[in-house]
């Protein structure tokens, strides 16, 4: 038998929800050897058509609009309700067998609990939804578990209610559905005012330099970009069964805990610095990702590119500016410029895919970052930060792209941008030739520099050469290019 052909995604194809849903009510009892999950959603119509809800490996219980029984057609990855108001309540009751989730998508076992990891399409491996991050609802969930096991149960958003073995919690901002989180496991405290980091038992003395890690990253973000912590609390689990490295969370950050746990005598300076970085990542993604997110997952360097800039300013404040971008420009030229000249090259707005993990790539992290920057570069500091403050002042809540962004930028700068959008759209990376030029005979003239592309992706588009030139000197010099 034939396995059946992936199928491929375009963003050509890209098209609004037909249904969004305003509320999410999620009630988790984990058991022994199943989870049962009661979902209540909120939804209204957006466009013409059926109720169509993507899940994955969903045992189906029952079906419930405005509290009746409703006809309904279920497969393997799909709900579908045919006939819906315009502005209806769903419940639904699955079953899943975290215990035995060995995708290590949605809920799963670890070592001393249960996890969630939701981000590309895992929460559609916890209840039925329309699981994709231009839907952005209002999350109440309550977690049940054995107290005697799995003490510390936790979610997104503030405690509002708890008792022996159940917990509620209920997150005030709007977030998609790869930005939930859920925790029930045996962990230990580390606890400062209200910013926590829970480890696995016996870790509790490692987890020190995260936190002083988070609390320097939450004063710079305000102090550099005007963005405050806007959570009652702000979490951090760190185990060591996580299959990624870190996952931003709404309020709940999950780390694998090579990212939290470090101690003197065991770690080296490059563990330390890691850790710093990794939280620094995930907490500036509080704003950028979070608060604004992509629209698709085409734009995902929406989010990346531009926290990873982030990350990379705060490393450049917080320690040496030049040693910290000679780091990062080696890592891009080892690891970025080959899969930018190799078969895999895509460009920083993929145009297609058939499986979006295969995307979270050093393309749309680091060069994504890149593109960020030359627009810091082009704007300066101030204009770059006029064009963030208006980002948000726009977006705040919403699922946008990446030509959102760069918009923001132009309209606050008064700097045309429209054909720097083309960056995002284009695989390759350009090389110039630089030829120095000396107007006199003396020695000691300054030269100007003649630059001239030698290898330029598939379409010709002017470059500003300040973004592609690098000082060496602190000797004035003016270049012309030649395209």
């Amino acid at each position: 038998m034939k396995e059946p052909q992936p199928r491929a995604i375009h963003l050509k194809d890209y098209a609004p929800p037909a249904f969004r849903v305003e509320t999410v009510d999620l009630d988790v009892d984990i058991r022994e050897d199943h989870a049962l999950v009661r979902a209540k959603l909120e939804i209204r119509r957006n466009a013409a058509g059926p109720l169509v809800l993507d899940g994955d490996e969903l045992e189906l219980v029952s079906v419930a609009l405005n509290g009746k029984p409703v006809p309904y057609k279920v497969t393997e990855d799909k709900l579908t309700v045919a006939e819906v108001p315009d502005s209806f309540t769903l419940e639904t009751v699955s079953r899943i067998v975290p215990q035995k989730n060995t995708k290590l998508e949605g809920l799963y076992a670890t070592k001393h609990g249960f996890v969630t990891q939701c981000e590309a399409e895992g929460f559609r491996r916890i209840t039925w939804f329309v699981d994709r991050p231009d839907v952005m609802a209002r999350y109440t969930t309550t977690v049940r578990a054995d107290p005697k096991k799995y003490p510390v149960l936790l979610s997104n958003g503030n405690l509002i209610a708890s008792g022996e073995g159940w917990a509620k919690f209920e997150d005030p901002f709007p977030k998609p559905s790869y930005l939930f989180a859920l925790v029930a496991a045996n962990l230990e405290l580390l606890r400062e005012g209200n910013l926590s980091i829970y480890v696995e038992p016996g870790n509790l003395d490692q987890a020190g330099w995260a936190m002083d890690c988070l609390k320097r990253a939450i004063a710079w973000d305000e102090k550099r970009f005007g963005l405050k912590l806007d959570l009652e609390e702000y979490k951090i689990v760190a185990v060591g069964d996580f299959n990624s490295g870190a996952m931003e969370n709404k309020g709940l950050n999950i780390f694998n805990t090579r990212y939290v746990l470090a101690r003197a005598d065991t770690a080296t300076d490059v563990d330390y610095l890691n850790i710093d970085r990794v939280v620094a990542h995930e907490y500036f993604h509080n704003w950028t990702g979070n608060r604004v997110t992509c629209r698709d997952w085409f734009q995902l360097s929406l989010k990346e590119g531009l926290t990873v800039f982030r990350d990379q300013e705060y490393g450049a404040d917080t320690y040496s500016r030049a040693v910290t971008r000679i780091q990062e420009v080696r890592s891009l030229r080892a690891n970025q410029f080959p899969e930018d000249a190799g078969p895999m090259k895509h460009p920083v707005r993929p145009q297609s895919y058939q499986e979006i993990r295969n995307f979270y790539t050093m393309t749309v992290y680091e060069k994504g970052a890149e593109v960020v920057r030359m627009q810091h570069t082009l704007l300066g500091e101030e204009k770059f930060q006029a064009g963030m403050r208006l980002y948000f002042e726009r977006h705040d809540g919403q699922a946008v792209t990446c030509d959102d962004f760069v918009q923001a930028m132009q309209d606050a700068s008064g700097i045309d941008l429209q054909q720097f959008k083309r960056w995002y759209d284009v695989a390759g990376t350009p090389v110039l030739s630089c030829i120095a030029c000396t107007k006199s005979s003396v020695v000691t003239a300054w030269p100007s520099w003649r630059l001239k592309y030698r290898r330029i992706p598939a379409w010709n588009f002017s470059s500003p050469s300040s973004v592609c030139c690098m000082r060496t000197t602190s000797a004035p010099f003016s270049y012309t290019v030649m395209v």
